[in-house]
């Protein structure tokens, strides 16, 4: 194990962290809320301390990386994150459980959006406006802009390869162009387009501009962190139908708009991932919409309402503009299959993923087969290519992993009393990275009637959820602590 490196790419990290800090202490001074603005300015003197003694201890360090150096260094970054990242909440008194604070800013680095504070609009502008960009720095990854405005230093060590594959969400990542660097250059500018073009369309339609740019990293980052107690339902029907489209761009692979921007216009459109990724928020959207009829007094707010919450869950952005729990029990069984699913790898999005779905049903389609025909060879083509036996090993492994994770939080949580119903939708809700769950966790609700126990399983979901899993894992195994 390389652990000077390691402790040399956490230390960059930190500082990432304390430099994004600034306008929000900015925006705290500017509105003369001087309890955020000590607790800013401490968390970031305290953040760039830290960083700083890593830089003296870890100096020197070779720049030997490989796959273990590069999940552990991911596994260690996210965890030291939320837990530095939280102070601000601490130290200001705004979140005064420290407990509290760290399930906060873990949900919304990690996109969840699941919330223990009662009443948002209580809490300061400048905290308000950390809690939503978490969303953002989160969404495409904190280690990807790393890599993408600094020098990797690794040179040709599988550096850049092995942070990007352990933090980027989906069951492969692959390379754009030739450089992972450059891709990672090439991701956060398309991250960067979409968001200044939703804040635009967001300002056309009235929003207030520290609103709109709040409810962009929320969307952008797929985390649901809104500004209102009631999330969004105070806003326009064309702020909510713009929140719709975007919250469904944003759960798309980026490779497509890279490809849109070649002009490889058939690749996307015969992009299997993307089919079915459309077709079931379609499908879905149909179904609710039978489903509620007489529920809303129009068939456009009721049309309105099942895309919105079918985009917010199946992107695991989390907005609300409606409470869905009071939804009939067909359409919140549609929400919690799309809770696993998710959206696109490659995206910002949670869940399983459409990508890895597609891949598990035609593994389970060739079994089948096999059954049938055993001496037939049976291979699985992904958008007309053959995928490798190892990728699908790795869905096999990845879904096992997901189906032990959910059960064991579930019982562990259960000690706490509340409903299967609250706590089944709490755990999904967190490990899925979507924020809002069914019942006392719905909505209307937050996440503080859980213990300081329970919540700190529900932060290990969040960030196995959005690690996918393995770089949390591998934490805990004594393999990756041994020498070589």
């Amino acid at each position: 194990m390389n652990y000077k490196m390691v402790g040399r790419l956490i230390g960059k990290m930190l500082v990432v962290e304390a430099v994004f800090m600034i306008p929000a202490l900015f925006i705290s001074l500017f509105e003369r809320e001087y309890r955020a603005v000590l607790g800013f300015a401490v968390s970031m003197a305290v953040i760039f301390v830290i960083a700083g003694v890593l830089s003296l201890l870890c100096r020197g360090s070779q720049k030997k990386f490989y796959a273990r150096e590069g999940l552990v260094c991911v596994g260690l970054s996210w965890g030291i994150l939320g837990l530095l990242g939280g102070l601000p909440f601490y130290l200001s008194g705004e979140i005064p459980d420290f407990v509290d604070a760290f399930f906060e800013i873990v949900s919304g680095f990690t996109t969840t959006g699941a919330s223990i504070v009662p009443e948002v609009e209580k809490l300061s502008k400048g905290i308000l406006y950390w809690r939503s960009f978490s969303h953002w720095l989160g969404g495409m990854g904190v280690l990807v802009f790393l890599l993408a405005v600094t020098s990797a230093g690794g040179g040709d060590n599988g550096f850049t390869m092995h942070l990007l594959r352990a933090e980027s969400p989906g069951p492969n990542v692959g390379k754009l162009v030739p450089k992972m660097r450059k891709t990672a250059e090439i991701l956060y500018a398309l991250y960067i387009l979409l968001t200044v073009l939703n804040v635009i369309f967001l300002l056309a339609g009235g929003m207030p501009v520290f609103d709109a740019v709040c409810t962009a990293f929320g969307t952008a980052g797929t985390g649901g962190f809104g500004v209102k107690n009631d999330s969004i339902a105070g806003y326009s029907s064309y702020l909510q139908n713009v929140c719709t489209v975007f919250m469904m761009l944003f759960g798309v692979n980026f490779t497509c708009y890279y490809l849109l921007l070649l002009r490889q216009f058939r690749n996307v459109f015969r992009d299997e991932e993307l089919r079915m990724y459309l077709g079931v928020a379609l499908g879905s959207v149909v179904l609710i919409t039978l489903d509620l009829k007489g529920f809303y007094p129009t068939f456009g707010e009721t049309l309105r309402h099942a895309a919105f919450q079918v985009a917010s869950i199946m992107t695991t952005t989390g907005f609300a503009t409606t409470d869905f729990d009071l939804w009939p029990a067909f359409s919140k069984a549609i929400l919690l299959g799309l809770m696993v699913i998710g959206a696109c790898a490659g995206s910002t999005g949670g869940g399983f993923k459409c990508g890895r779905a597609l891949l598990a049903l035609k593994s389970l389609r060739r079994s089948v087969r096999q059954v049938i025909h055993p001496e037939r060879v049976q291979v699985v083509r992904s958008n007309g290519h053959p995928v490798d036996e190892k990728i699908l090993q790795n869905v096999n492994a990845y879904l096992a992993a997901y189906v032990l994770v959910i059960i064991l939080s579930f019982l562990l949580i259960s000690i706490d009393g509340f409903s299967v119903t609250t706590n089944l939708s709490a755990v999904l809700a967190c490990f899925n990275n979507i924020g809002p769950g069914l019942e006392a966790v719905g909505p209307s609700c937050n996440f503080s009637g859980f213990g300081w126990f329970s919540k700190l399983v529900l932060i290990m979901d969040m960030l196995a959820g959005r690690l996918e899993i393995f770089p949390i894992l591998i934490l805990f195994s004594k393999y990756t602590w041994k020498r070589r």
